[in-house]
């Protein structure tokens, strides 16, 4: 008896090691998170049918009181019968898949069990089904929680079910004095190698699952960490500055060989391996990234010609490239690159693909906030550069001479001067108002400048039918009308014309400003709404701060744009049509 149970451990340790194999392969445990699913049940019922299988076909075969080792695994004599772990393998289907599972690995175990022979093989089919069944039944609690029996009960079940086979065997057995002797031979070594056996497989998987949730709590928290760290970088903006102080921390945290930032164009931070020629300010060099910017989907390379970079001895052999998106838009690439291309695995993309979503929430942040803040500064940029002590003082002043001699024109501009007030502060709290509000806005500015110069300007309107309850950014027409006074006719005090045209193109809005002025200097052309652009009656932070507004709210397709001569300038952009219900 001793004998055969260091056999049956044997076979049950085969059965253990294969378990343990099996649980250690990503898609068997991705089976087991959704067993309630068809396709699913029927998968585990061919894993575990084929652990069925070995089962039987490793068994021992017992001839009274002796063990037949060096016999065949089938084609059993007809006295014999065979002493094996089907009981283990049908119990542990059972009680993690249900009864369904159970009952078809006893139906696929029995069956092969039958036609191996045997003294009343017959038995075997019956008592694999009702093993099956009833740990099927025990194992559907556990199911309805999404957990497994604990190891305590796996030891019960596991001793239990094999006693439903030794029962099977004296009751429904031919020969009852054989049988008999037969289950006291095997009862006690065959009860405890299914018990222990059956213990020892939730075990596994118990132990798997735990370490797993383990280390996906240490890749939460340093995911967490990872977030927190880089949150301020990506959303100060993808620059240079930022995104290599950015993709330190990754490095530092996710322990890659090398990360690299892109926006559309070039490199913005290149840390670690290759340094030496995938540097910030150098155009995309490799065919990968330019793929991903392409189709904004992650991409995988494992060779470095997968990569695609040309430069010879370029240590970077593997590279996940991870699309940043802002607005459903492809806005640049995030780079995490291996000189061992092994280190690039299933767990490195999924990492990949959350730190995805993660990066491109933030950057998108940091274009609301930026967004919010540029909505402040053209407050603060409009009262400062548009209401000014100098300004203000000097409409004061007109204001006051012209008390004396004409107090109704008096009236009218201080009337104007708080519309101007009013529409500055209320423009400066929402993103978008009527094109109606923003012409009062142009309007009162334009009078009080012409109180104090007159007949030195003339604005001609040509808006559009139908157009005044568009909505478009405050104080897009009213920067472009007093950058236009300021700047395009310098000293001279004539003739001097702004045309204001608003008008629609199939689904934009067309805004133009046009003068007759002296035109810009080319030098300056290039830099205009782009940055600061000194000259002696202003910085150019208006043209600039707009341009960044409009650019935020509506993408690069609304950027201002100029046209300019000797004969005069043109701003113009294109907002997207949004009536006052859409």
């Amino acid at each position: 008896m001793f004998n055969l149970f260091i056999l049956m451990l044997e076979r049950g340790g085969l059965i253990i090691i294969l378990a343990y194999i099996l649980m250690n392969i990503p898609y068997f445990k991705n089976l087991l998170g959704n067993r309630r699913r068809a396709s699913t049940m029927v998968q585990l019922i061919v894993v575990f049918g084929i652990f069925a299988i070995i089962s039987n076909f490793t068994g021992i075969e017992i001839d009274g009181n002796q063990i037949m080792i060096d016999q065949p695994f089938t084609d059993l004599a007809t006295h014999s019968s065979l002493a094996n772990t089907r009981v283990l393998t049908i119990g542990v289907s059972g009680l993690i898949g249900g009864p369904i599972i159970g009952v078809s690995v006893g139906i696929i175990s029995g069956a092969i069990r039958y036609f191996q022979g045997g003294m009343d093989a017959y038995i075997y089919v019956i008592s694999s089904i009702l093993v099956g069944l009833f740990s099927g039944l025990y194992g559907l609690k556990s199911i309805r929680k999404n957990t497994y029996p604990k190891i305590g009960e796996g030891l019960a079940i596991g001793a239990a079910m094999e006693a439903v086979q030794m029962v099977c065997i004296i009751l429904l057995s031919t020969h009852f004095q054989e049988s008999l002797a037969l289950v006291q031979f095997i009862i006690l070594p065959m009860i405890l190698t299914n018990s222990i056996g059956t213990g020892i497989f939730l075990s596994i998987i118990d132990s798997t699952l735990r370490q797993e949730e383990q280390t996906r709590a240490i890749q939460t928290h340093d995911v967490f960490q990872l977030a927190n760290e880089t949150m301020p970088y990506f959303r100060s903006g993808m620059n240079e500055e930022s995104c290599t102080q950015a993709a330190k921390i990754i490095q530092k945290l996710i322990k890659v060989s090398a990360v690299s930032i892109t926006n559309q164009d070039s490199i913005l931070a290149h840390v670690g391996a290759a340094s030496d020629h995938h540097f910030p300010s150098k155009k995309i060099v490799t065919n990968l990234s330019k793929e991903v910017l392409r189709t904004g989907e992650i991409k995988e390379a494992h060779s470095h010609e997968e990569i695609g970079c040309n430069h010879p001895g370029c240590p970077l052999e593997a590279a996940i490239v991870i699309p940043l998106k802002s607005k459903e838009k492809t806005i640049g690439t995030l780079k995490l690159y291996f000189t061992d291309a092994s280190k690039l695995t299933f767990v490195e993309r999924q990492l990949a693909e959350g730190l995805a979503t993660i990066f491109s929430s933030q950057i998108e942040l940091g274009e609301m906030e930026l967004q919010s803040q540029l909505l402040q500064d053209a407050e603060i940029k409009s009262l400062q550069a548009q209401v000014n002590p100098h300004f203000f003082f000097n409409t004061i002043n007109t204001i006051s001479a012209l008390i004396r001699v004409d107090s109704e024109k008096a009236r009218e501009m201080l009337l104007q001067l708080s519309t101007f007030f009013r529409s500055n502060l209320q423009g400066a709290r929402t993103n978008v108002i009527p094109l109606e509000k923003e012409l009062l806005q142009v309007e009162a500015y334009m009078n009080l400048e012409q109180a104090r110069f007159p007949d030195r300007y003339q604005v001609e309107l040509d808006i559009e039918d139908g157009l005044k309850d568009i909505l478009l950014p405050p104080f897009v027409i009213q920067i472009l009308v007093e950058n236009a006074f300021k700047h395009a006719f310098k000293n001279r005090k004539v003739d001097n014309l702004v045309q204001v045209t608003v008008n629609k193109m199939n689904q934009d809005i067309l805004v133009s400003v046009k003068d007759n002025g002296y035109g810009i200097e080319e030098d300056r052309m290039g830099k205009l709404g782009k940055e600061n652009v000194p000259s002696e009656k202003g910085t150019g932070s208006a043209l600039e701060n707009l341009n960044k507004r409009l650019i935020s709210l509506f993408g690069e397709n609304a950027q201002l744009n100029f046209e300019s001569s000797k004969q005069g300038t043109v701003v113009f952009c294109k907002i997207p049509y949004q009536g006052k219900d859409e």
